[in-house]
């Protein structure tokens, strides 16, 4: 099986929010939440310790995630901030959980900041003993955490390596739903990103300020979970990625990370519809080919699965149990005429690709 690298995964938000433990296994987690509240506010985990290690998730992009106040999802949603003060204390939290994980359970879970740890935690995967550390890179997903460039430093030195300004809409740029252009503010949260080295993630910025960031942004770019909007009947939305920001993301040697959530891959769908007749090859695969198709290579495709960010088993295709499942995608893209060397690039490489030019060394 080929190396597994996951481009977004929202741990440190089911870790505060739902008290999920990512050392357990998918399935010991849902005996843990059977018939409790948790399940009425979220569906059921499709990730765990033991399902990276059967599916050979080697790194994840682990975020740090909270939504404005006027998103919360309910009482029971602690991760909502009212204002800039308070997205940053959250945010900064999330920074502490993983870096709790990976003090107190270092064989299971290491924290990636440079090529360096990179290098240990896949020469780990390498070995033939079983059990092997998950790789963290960590990813801020919105950026009203940041409440002044200049605080980008403090950041950097806790971990952080990618940012994608939007989720809703920020003072730095317009987001899903929420339409609207890069502001002052995000042009200069753009300039103290590209001097320090981070990464640019456009997913759940607005069209107008992707098309922006693209012109203007001088450091790496990537859509770490995002679709293309072309393959969605009948979509309206600002959400996933026209043709246009593809292909731009393409020249600029960039990576985008596909989501197998049924809503993603579906427009019209809905948890009344079930997902018995929607697999990763019905829908899943065909984001990857089509992204394939418009770089004429397979270069610039990868997984960004979302997994629990809001959605699990429920609403993942019918042949999705954990995300080990993931690795069915190998021979689907096998019967769709791929390459070995394409199968390893669209399951890990790509992102293996980002992480090696773009983390310091």
């Amino acid at each position: 099986m080929p190396i597994i690298i996951d481009a977004h995964e929202d741990l440190a938000w089911n870790i505060l929010t739902l008290n999920r433990d990512y050392t357990h296994s998918a399935f010991e987690t849902r005996k843990i939440e059977a018939n409790s509240p948790i399940l009425t506010h979220t569906d059921n985990t499709v990730l765990g310790w033991e399902d990276y290690q059967s599916g050979q998730v080697a790194v994840v992009f682990s975020t740090l995630f909270v939504s404005p106040e006027r998103r919360k999802l309910g009482d029971w949603d602690t991760q909502a901030y009212k204002n800039y003060k308070e997205a940053h204390q959250r945010y900064r939290s999330q920074v502490d959980v993983y870096h709790l994980l990976v003090d107190k359970y270092p064989d299971k879970y290491q924290l990636i900041r440079d090529g360096k740890e990179l290098k240990s935690v896949l020469q780990h995967w390498k070995n033939p003993q079983p059990g092997h550390p998950v790789g963290l890179v960590i990813l801020m997903e919105g950026a009203e955490g940041v409440l002044k460039p200049s605080e980008l430093e403090e950041w950097w030195f806790l971990g952080v390596r990618i940012i994608g300004p939007a989720w809703a809409g920020t003072r730095f740029c317009g987001g899903t739903r929420e339409p609207g252009p890069l502001t002052e503010d995000g042009r200069d949260l753009l300039h103290g990103m590209a001097e320090i080295g981070m990464t640019l993630d456009l997913s759940h910025m607005d069209e107008i300020a992707s098309r922006e960031a693209l012109d203007e942004y001088r450091g790496p770019i990537i859509a770490s979970h995002a679709n293309c909007a072309t393959l969605l009947a009948n979509y309206t939305g600002n959400r996933m990625l026209s043709d246009e920001v593809i292909k731009k993301i393409i020249q600029r040697n960039g990576v985008i990370g596909v989501i197998p959530a049924l809503p993603f891959l579906k427009y019209d769908w809905k948890k009344t519809d079930g997902r018995q007749d929607f697999t990763l090859d019905s829908l899943f695969a065909g984001h990857i080919d089509h992204i394939c198709q418009l770089a004429g290579d397979s270069r610039h495709v990868g997984l960004g699965t979302d997994f629990d960010g809001g959605f699990g088993l429920e609403s993942s295709p019918a042949d999705v149990d954990t995300i080990a499942d993931m690795q069915k995608l190998t021979p689907i893209l096998a019967n769709r005429g791929y390459s070995q060397e394409d199968m390893e690039l669209i399951m890990g490489g790509n992102w293996l690709r980002t992480l090696q030019e773009n983390l310091p060394a």
